[in-house]
């Protein structure tokens, strides 16, 4: 978003004509920023052989999805539902990983029957999967490489209490369960968490993977995961791409040398790629104050975006609406019947009620992650895309609450 004169700008598009085009609360996604991102990985990365797969929990928009295979972007999926969407984007089957958790056989069944590959993480659905299947439907092995990272307990996903991934302490069970049924391993993935700062992290458990990885003979390419740290506030740093790139570039083709062919490394950036080109658009319904605090209650709430409340995530917040006004102390919250708060104590230029305010970082998690709590509706979602704005979802309306519900006589 940027600032001219006195008006914002996202992708070259005044903020105010967004939103009286469109109403709030609004999502709007800027498609440069999402392709500069990509590319910044992409180039980070250039001397070695690298796939980028979008990890699309993230922002499963269908456009979104789109716009990535345009990109040149894999898809990483994490449920039957989000491989149906990749599907309806385009992506051909073997462009797309489907890394499940915790579901039966029956939905990797479904999976397979797509053709798409499959990432397995615990060695009972291995086991199961093995009998069905042999050697003649190709597999990923998910790795836990006992690692504590990520910006929260709740996304660090790599550690030895992690319920994901097979623990490499169980290797020479796994090996077994891989003899028996003469399965086909060609690729191993892990993926310790989110918002990791330190390289020294991934190269760590690039280490892991890599000395494991000389006891699977058919491997085709190795899933380094992702979590790379974003800019949230002013002051955040951020993951080192052009270091990572360097070093572990080095490294995975020291080891494919010893290995005796070329693999693929494999990153599946979810938030990497989407978080800093997203918005959430609101308006200031009003400005109360109490004795201790100045609150700005606006027209949305932990239902459209639920990260501040469920991982203390910070999202910067701009009033596009007063951008030079004097500087004051507010806490911006929503309209959710429970304490529901974007940001304690922020300095915003000062607010009136009718001003918009965006929430930055929301590109991620956001539209990906809400409801219908409250019986509120979720808000459309703009793709500002070659100068254009783009309405991929209609804001939702009393028939969409209701079209799932079945009236019974009482």
């Amino acid at each position: 978003m940027e600032l001219v004169g006195e008006h914002y700008y996202i992708g070259g598009i005044s903020v105010n004509e967004l939103c009286k085009e469109f109403d709030t609360p609004l999502y709007v996604y800027d498609s440069a920023k999402i392709e500069s991102q990509y590319n910044r990985l992409k180039n980070a990365f250039s001397a070695t052989k690298v796939q980028i797969s979008y990890a699309c929990k993230a922002l499963t928009n269908i456009n979104i999805l789109k716009l990535m295979g345009k990109l040149g972007a894999h898809i990483d999926t994490v449920s039957i539902q989000e491989v149906q969407l990749a599907l309806k984007a385009g992506f051909e089957p073997q462009l797309i990983m489907y890394t499940p958790n915790c579901v039966n056989i029956d939905e990797i069944k479904k999976a397979v029957s797509f053709g798409v590959k499959i990432n397995i993480d615990n060695i009972s659905i291995l086991e199961q999967f093995g009998h069905e299947y042999g050697d003649s439907y190709p597999v990923c092995i998910r790795l836990n490489p006992h690692i504590m990272a990520g910006g929260n307990n709740k996304i660090s996903t790599g550690h030895i209490d992690s319920k994901f991934g097979i623990s490499i302490y169980q290797l020479r069970h796994l090996q077994r369960v891989i003899a028996k049924d003469n399965i086909k391993v060609v690729g191993l993935h892990m993926h310790t968490g989110s918002d990791i700062l330190d390289v020294e992290v991934f190269l760590r458990g690039a280490e892991i993977m890599l000395e494991n990885a000389k006891d699977f003979p058919n491997l085709e390419f190795i899933d380094f995961g992702s979590g790379f740290k974003v800019k949230y506030h002013q002051d955040d740093n951020t993951t080192d791409i052009e270091l990572l790139g360097e070093m572990l570039s080095k490294r995975f083709n020291e080891f494919c040398k010893s290995y005796g062919k070329e693999l693929t490394l494999v990153f599946e950036p979810g938030k990497f790629l989407v978080s800093e080109s997203g918005y959430l658009l609101v308006r200031a319904n009003v400005i109360k104050q109490t004795i201790s605090t100045v609150f700005v209650g606006v027209d949305s709430g932990q239902n459209h975006l639920i990260r501040p409340m469920f991982y203390d995530a910070y999202h910067h917040i701009t009033n596009v609406s007063n951008p030079h006004g004097i500087m004051r102390i507010y806490t911006v919250v929503g309209y959710i019947c429970e304490t529901d708060t974007f940001g304690w104590d922020r300095k915003l230029n000062e607010v009136c009620e009718g001003d918009i305010l965006a929430i930055h970082n929301a590109g991620a998690y956001g539209f990906s992650m809400s409801s219908n709590y409250n019986s509120r509706y979720r808000p459309a979602e703009v793709l500002v895309h070659e100068g254009k704005a783009h309405l991929i979802r209609r804001r939702e309306t009393l028939d969409d609450l209701l079209s799932t519900q079945i009236s019974i006589e009482l």
